[in-house]
């Protein structure tokens, strides 16, 4: 799953209280921003699926 570009299930998507908005909270550059607001193929590289329960996995 990684490399989406569906923001509302990625970990980095994070609610800001001050703003009253959830905000964008990875690192990208101008080249990257241009890539992913101008193409409907690009596929953002610090997508991270909101997994929870990924630790409890590895607890197992």
């Amino acid at each position: 799953m990684s490399g989406s570009t569906d923001c509302e299930n990625c970990m980095n998507y994070i609610y800001d209280e001050e703003y009253d908005c959830y905000e964008c909270h990875a690192y990208f550059d101008e080249d990257e921003l241009v890539k992913l607001y101008g193409s409907t193929t690009y596929q953002c590289p610090y997508y991270q699926y909101n997994d929870e329960y990924k630790i409890v996995r590895k607890q197992i």
